[in-house]
């Protein structure tokens, strides 16, 4: 059997300074967790010994032209009937089909298959039940897609039923499948070249999500607490609106009349799974607010520098191409590979097999056989949406639930503790999904992984926090205990314009005379975290994953040669033995490494990819080119102060850094960030100059960043075998279309949402993200690292935090190791990654979050796991449309119009919140007037 990974930890690390589905910014994706690894599928041993040893793992036969994967034959009495073969496609040209030229070119070399009879078999029926890829449940199912009227459907692999025992001469052959485990188990080692892609359906859904998703995202970026649509909705709510689709528009083969061929065409081909993916593909290129737009409302309404409307486009789409030229141009050595498994892929692709090539029949529910996944789904929708009134609107303390703070409001340590607003959220409970899930759905989390989160949440934001906060470290009892802003040596919010020139540029006298930066005690932790974080990430995957790297990693950096065992006589496979002489015969004589060493360089879906013309290098490189030469114009032209080599070193440091973080990545699923390697070099390069900074980190890492997610996808349209040409029009066009949806949909809120970006916004449109973002360009742009972390600096101490991070995964793997303790879940990188989202999140938002992940994932998985494994996907799903949907309607039909009744809508439970020192930010010590703290001088 495969060796098992000693350890799989999700990426719940603040791989960047945003939230939700930001280009910048990832969610917990927990696709490679201990707790939910696909399932292996059934051995052939396993098989052989229910049936009593009937029959042999049969061969599959590859096509000696393409040399690609085919259909294993069903081998049983009776002869080979033509017909049953014209109707599974195995009379066509296609690499994953079996020629009658084969089967007898295979029996005149004595290869025994006397009577052959093809049947249609489903592959891979372990998919998605229970736990797969990805850690969701059974798959999400819907009534309406059946096997039955479907065109075009794909050619299932043939398995023998033949009653000999022993059929040596067809051996197991591993080239016609995946080397790892978890890849067999979800991505099906076969072809269907007739499906339909390029039709007005798919780019019409296509474009569709993509406007929603990436408005919808852009537009509660700007808010708190924010929402978020993930690609995953997408890929669930494009089913059955394709299926609806064909229903609506069917093939019509003749049509004479105008109206005829405009249907005609509306109808041609069948929703499939190529469809689905390149629409959800194209959402998940789309969906994540660019980092441009945070630059962009930090220029307008932080800075006080008003941008053009050219300035915000070119920025915006020459940062969201520029991801392309990198994936594009080393796609031999993230993407083509074997070893480059890219785990995150694994649950959409499960999820478009279960989807697409399964039948209508659902697990039955004890309780609950009359609920369907889509009534669920629906119901749940609808009922997140009603009760959304309550907390959205008619009561809003059900959101903020303060109510450790009612009984005395003006008490700072009242609100310090028990506070929800500026506190730390001692008294987990809320009634607003929006808090809940703010920094990722918790259901779709494995227990283990919050229990991490809450340890971390306890140890440092509930223990050390309030120490150093009550102990006046870093002077830090003169502001509030949790703040998304920075202040001044009077207690009151940092006016960067005190310490700029007119021309936007640090202004040293000024500063001298103003004061220095101060941050809350949750704020310096917080940056202390992502330092150990970025150092563990490190220590934590060479300890774990070191070898798999090392190996996988040499193995994909040496794509050009290849030593492959397979030996070829007139075209057949003969049974393959390794250096011992040892027969192997099935699955469970490989493991992974040496099926690897097998196979090569090239698994069976890179060459069923090599029917389908590859999207040009030299496609990648102009478009790098064009939008590199858009970015250095662009910063020259407009006032950024970043000089043009400045874009090319920005751009330098994402190549050093590019197949390295992408390699570790695709095997781990765990992402390096560069996010502080690039305000660092910036802060020091380009000092006194916050935007310049700004800018700089939008082109090295959200270049970086976007680039490995185009990768991710290259990889996903291989597993699903999209035309690479057609996947690059896909992605570029989603792109482009997303990104101008998005600067259209900011620059209308700039202009219809009173005081957005201010504390008194409508709605709770304060802009918390770009605050955050727009707090990190002073620290390390206008004031600089040096004058802040530097020798003999206030904040200097955090530095050490580097070393912590470096050193404490080796104590828990020596712990482990010493006391023979099973440490494999305790992830220090998602311990100290996780809460370094706080800021703008706050205590509530994660202890709500942990506790609901133990009531789903822990409680309800061991009291009723039969719902958990059905319902538990859609639950999250539907929450978090339902949430959105909610949200807008409310904002739209009810506040924004500006009716005299809500204006003046008032009573006690849209105010309780709002009247103590939790809503004010209060602060432990009062700064007399005319006096200051900190040091006399800087």
């Amino acid at each position: 059997m495969a060796r098992k990974a000693a350890s799989s930890t999700p990426l719940l690390i603040r791989s960047s300074p945003a939230l939700g589905t930001g280009s910048y910014g990832a969610l917990p994706d927990l696709a490679s967790s201990p707790e939910s690894a696909p399932p292996t599928p059934p051995s052939p041993t396993t098989l052989r010994k229910k049936k009593t040893r009937s029959s042999r793992l049969r061969n599959t036969i590859t096509s000696s032209e393409a040399g690609s994967s085919a259909p294993l034959i069903d081998s049983s009495d009776g002869p080979v009937d033509a017909t049953i073969a014209e109707q599974t496609g195995l009379a066509t040209d296609s690499s994953a089909t079996v020629t009658a030229n084969d089967m007898r070119r295979r029996a005149s070399e004595d290869t025994s298959i006397s009577g052959v009879k093809l049947t249609r078999v489903r592959t891979r029926e372990s998919i998605l039940r229970g736990e797969s890829a990805g850690s969701s449940s059974a798959g999400f199912v819907f009534r309406d897609s059946s096997d039955s009227d479907r065109s075009g459907d794909e050619t299932q692999p043939l398995r023998s039923t033949d009653g000999d025992s022993e059929d040596p001469e067809i051996p197991f052959d591993p080239h016609a499948n995946s080397p790892y485990a978890q890849v067999r188990a979800s991505v099906p080692n076969t072809d269907d070249t007739s499906l339909s892609i390029s039709t007005p359906r798919m780019w019409t859904l296509a474009i569709l999500f993509t406007i929603v998703g990436s408005s919808t995202n852009l537009f509660f970026s700007l808010r708190y607490p924010s929402v978020s649509i993930t690609p995953f909705i997408a890929l669930l709510l494009a089913h059955p609106l394709g299926r609806i689709w064909d229903i609506c528009f069917p093939e019509i083969i003749n049509a004479t009349t105008l109206f005829g061929r405009i249907r005609k065409w509306l109808g041609q081909g069948r929703w499939n799974k190529k469809e689905h993916a390149c629409v959800y593909i194209s959402s998940n290129v789309s969906f994540g607010f660019a980092f441009a737009t945070d630059v962009i409302v930090s220029q307008n309404y932080f800075y006080k520098q008003p941008t053009p409307i050219l300035y915000q486009v070119l920025l915006t789409l020459s940062t969201q191409f520029l991801g392309y030229t990198f994936a594009g141009i080393t796609r031999q050595w993230l993407v083509y590979p074997s070893s480059m498994i890219w785990p995150v892929t694994l649950q959409s692709t499960a999820m478009f097999t279960t989807l697409h090539d399964r039948g209508d029949e659902e697990e039955v529910v004890r309780g609950w056989e009359k609920w369907g996944r889509w009534k669920f789904f629906m119901t749940v929708l609808g009922g997140s949406v009603a009760w959304y009134f309550f907390p959205g609107f008619i009561w809003p303390g059900l959101s903020y639930f303060n109510v450790g703070t009612w009984a005395k409001p003006d008490s700072v340590v009242l609100a310090n503790l028990f506070g929800v607003s500026s506190g730390l959220g001692l008294i987990p409970v809320t009634f607003d999904w929006a808090q809940v899930s703010y920094i990722g759905s918790p259901i779709i989390t494995p227990f283990w992984a919050a229990t991490n989160v809450l340890v971390g949440l306890i140890a440092v934001m509930w223990i050390l926090a309030p120490i150093l906060y009550y102990t006046n470290v870093f002077f830090s009892s003169y502001m509030p205990i949790l703040s998304s802003s920075v202040y001044d040596n009077t207690g009151k919010f940092y006016d960067v314009q005190k310490v700029l020139t007119k021309e936007f540029m640090f202004d040293e006298t000024g500063y001298k005379g103003y004061s220095k930066v101060f941050l809350p005690i949750t704020y310096v932790l917080s940056y202390a975290l992502q330092f150990a974080a970025m150092t563990a990430l490190v220590t934590h995957t060479a300890i774990w994953h070191g070898r798999d790297i090392w190996k996988q990693g040499k193995r994909a950096l040496k794509i050009g040669t290849t030593s492959l065992t397979k030996t070829e006589s007139n075209g057949s496979y003969q049974r393959l033995q390794n250096g011992a002489s040892k027969k192997i015969e099935s699955e469970e004589d490989l493991t992974d490494e040496d099926w690897a060493d097998i196979v090569g360089d090239e698994d069976v879906h890179v060459r069923l990819m090599k029917k389908y013309d590859e999207a040009p290098t030299s496609w990648y490189l102009m478009t790098g080119l064009v939008t590199t030469l858009v970015g250095m114009w662009l910063v020259e032209a407009y006032d950024v102060h970043l000089p043009w080599y400045g874009v090319l070193l920005a751009l330098s440091i994402c190549t050093v850094f590019f197949v390295p973080v992408g390699i570790v990545m695709a095997i781990t699923n765990q992402q390096s960030s560069i996010f502080l390697i690039c305000q660092l070099t910036a802060g020091y390069i380009f000092s006194g100059r916050g935007i310049a900074n700004m800018v700089f980190v939008t082109y090295g890492y959200i270049t970086s960043t976007q680039g490995l997610k185009f990768a991710s996808d290259l990889k996903l349209g291989q597993y699903v075998k999209i035309p690479p040409r057609m996947l690059f029009t896909v992605q570029m066009v989603a792109t482009a279309v997303g990104s101008l949806t998005q600067i259209g949909v900011l620059n209308w809120m700039f202009g219809s949402i009173p005081g957005i970006c201010t504390p008194e916004a409508l709605s709770g449109f304060t802009c918390p993200l770009a605050r955050v973002h727009f707090n990190g360009s002073v620290l390390w742009g206008v004031v600089g690292p040096g004058r802040f972390f530097g020798p003999g600096e206030l904040y200097r101490p955090l530095v050490w935090a580097f070393v912590i991070g470096l050193l404490a995964p080796v104590g828990v793997w020596a712990y482990g190791r010493y006391f023979g303790r099973d440490v494999r879940k305790v992830s220090l990188p998602v311990v100290f990654g996780s809460l370094s989202w706080i800021p703008p999140a706050t205590g509530l938002n994660f202890s709500t979050w942990c506790l609901v992940c133990w009531g789903v994932n822990s409680y309800l998985k061991k009291k009723r796991v039969d719902w958990w494994k059905k319902y538990r996907m859609v639950l999250s799903a539907a929450l978090d449309t339902g949430l959105a949907v909610g949200v807008g309607v409310v904002f739209f039909a009810v506040v924004w119009p500006g009716w005299g009744w809500v204006r003046d809508w008032s009573w006690w439970g849209t105010e309780v919140y709002k009247q103590g020192c939790d809503w004010k930010g209060c602060a432990l010590m009062n700064v007399p007037d005319g006096e200051k703290f900190g040091p006399g001088t800087w």
